[in-house]
């Protein structure tokens, strides 16, 4: 499983645009977390595994991009010699 990223705040004084977010959904949601309570729901829960599936799938994506490059790049290296030999070839 990937790895959860937690965020330390700096500043009680700062509200972020997500808080602004959940405010405006519930007020008393948003109160309580201020104050250091922490929400229980499997719904919560079912989202947060939801989240470290998709990590896991952009890693793996972003893994797979870098591995085609690669592999791309050789590609044409190697049509590249294959015309030079055919050249060198044709002309000796």
């Amino acid at each position: 499983m990937g790895k959860i990223k937690t965020i330390e705040k700096k500043n009680d004084n700062v509200i972020t645009a997500s808080e602004i977010g959940q405010f405006c959904y519930c007020s008393m949601s948003w109160y309580l977390q201020r104050q250091g309570y922490k929400p229980r729901s499997e719904s919560i829960n079912m989202g947060w595994e939801k989240h470290i599936e998709l990590g896991d799938l952009m890693d793996s994506t972003q893994k797979n991009i870098k591995k085609s490059k690669i592999f791309g790049s050789a590609g044409y290296i190697l049509l590249i010699i294959a015309f030079l030999i055919l050249l060198f070839e044709v002309i000796l």
